[in-house]
């Protein structure tokens, strides 16, 4: 039996069946049963269809939780930063003023000297010899001076018939000038063979540490031509002992007006490279009198002290200079500071819990927190953790949170220390 189904009865929920000659009821139950089955399912498959159709909305996300801090208020020394090496106080190359063999050496390689300290013996016998042959020729010269003498004084007191003539008179004077005269020129002689003897021991002219020798028992050393004579050993003064750097002219121009306003000495703070701290204390004690025209630099010394010899000349070291003296800054972890291309900035929260983004100028590291020179107020509140989920514009959750500085670490001996700070917490 064929049927027709009507959709708008379908929708209305009755359905019209015409039946064909022929057939009996028992047929046409069954096809109407055929037809309600597939209207329920049409009907299915359009509700399923509209809920899928209809868009699933997302989960409302919880807003994230941050730590938010005021910035860190505190004192802070400014500094300048300069590489150098030290240098010693005084150095003396050691060498011989007289010739001959070395017979001894009062020294160990590298001890420290006292000014006086014997440290090499050139054999002192041709100048003692000299020596006594200039004093027999002092010897000589004044008994000829006491004979002349003599012979003046006697013609002198003559008269009458036995007295002689002016001439011989003048003569006999002369001869006591003669006589004077090499007595003298004969001291002179012991006293030069006298400083023969005592060169032929040589002594450290300044207190230091000595080098190495350079020479050995035995060995033939001049002590002709001055700088050309035989280097023996050098002896450098390390107490004080001298640092010097290169400074541009800006930063010179920069220290000598802070020098200038602050009406202080300059200290200066030395760190070795295997030091995480400036542990070496000076002053500054010489500027140069220009700059050199070739680097546009100008050099400057500083003076450490060194009583136990620890520093060394030609150590290398990284100095601060005090600059701008003490000043009030404000300080955020040097986490929390973020860059977006060639701008840093650093996030904070509004009393909504809205984040928005600053932009700061930046200073130096002080204990592991950054010195923020402009672009934040005091009041402000600087997410200070969970820096990803704090977008600005976000809203975030706020949980109250603490800025605390941190010394760095010490280096371990052998270790490369951290960069230098350029400023440090007041005391």
């Amino acid at each position: 039996m064929n049927a027709h189904v009507n959709l708008e009865a379908e929708a209305a929920g009755a359905v019209h069946v015409e039946p064909t000659t022929g057939q009996g009821p028992g047929r046409r139950l069954t096809r109407r049963k055929t037809a309600i089955a597939a209207i329920a399912l049409v009907t299915v498959l359009g509700i399923g269809w509209k809920v899928l159709d209809r868009p699933v909305e997302a989960a409302a996300m919880p807003p994230a939780t941050v730590q938010a801090a005021h910035p860190l208020l505190r004192d802070v020394t400014q500094w300048d930063d300069y590489v150098g090496r030290f240098a010693p106080s005084q150095t003396v190359e050691i060498r011989p003023r007289v010739s001959g063999a070395i017979t001894a050496i009062h020294f160990r390689d590298g001890d420290f000297v006292q000014k006086g300290q014997a440290l090499f013996t050139v054999d002192p016998r041709p100048y003692l010899a000299a020596l006594a042959e200039a004093r027999a020729e002092v010897a000589s010269a004044s008994s000829a001076l006491a004979l002349a003498r003599s012979d003046a004084a006697r013609v002198a007191g003559l008269n009458g018939d036995e007295a002689v003539s002016a001439a011989e008179v003048d003569s006999l004077r002369a001869k006591v000038r003669a006589a004077a005269a090499a007595l003298a020129a004969a001291q002179a002689r012991v006293q030069q063979r006298a400083l023969d003897v005592e060169f032929s021991v040589v002594r450290a002219p300044i207190s230091g540490r000595v080098s190495d020798r350079r020479i050995d028992i035995g060995n033939l050393v001049s002590g002709e031509g001055g700088a050309g004579a035989t280097l023996l050993t050098t002896v450098n003064a390390v107490d004080p002992i001298y640092f010097t750097f290169d400074a541009s002219e800006a930063l010179y121009l920069k220290a000598q007006r802070d020098h200038a306003a602050n009406k202080a000495g300059q200290d200066v703070e030395v760190r070795l490279q295997d030091e995480a701290d400036y542990r070496w204390k000076g002053g500054l004690d010489f500027t140069d009198n220009g700059l050199d025209p070739r680097s546009g630099t100008i050099r400057i010394r500083a003076s450490f002290a060194n009583p136990q010899g620890f520093l060394t000349p030609g150590m290398f070291g990284n100095m601060r200079l005090a600059s701008g003296g003490t000043v009030k800054a404000l300080l955020v972890p040097d986490a929390a500071v973020q860059s977006d291309q060639a701008r840093k900035l650093v996030y904070v929260v509004a009393k909504d819990g809205t984040v928005s983004a600053k932009q700061v100028e930046l200073g130096p590291l002080v204990d592991g927190l950054r010195v923020v020179r402009a672009g934040l107020a005091a009041g402000d509140t600087v997410v200070i953790s969970n820096y990803q989920a704090a977008a600005p514009g976000s809203k975030v959750v706020v949980k109250p949170g603490k800025i605390v500085a941190a010394p760095p670490p010490a280096a371990a001996p052998g270790a490369s220390a951290p960069s230098a700070a350029q400023a440090t917490l007041a005391n």
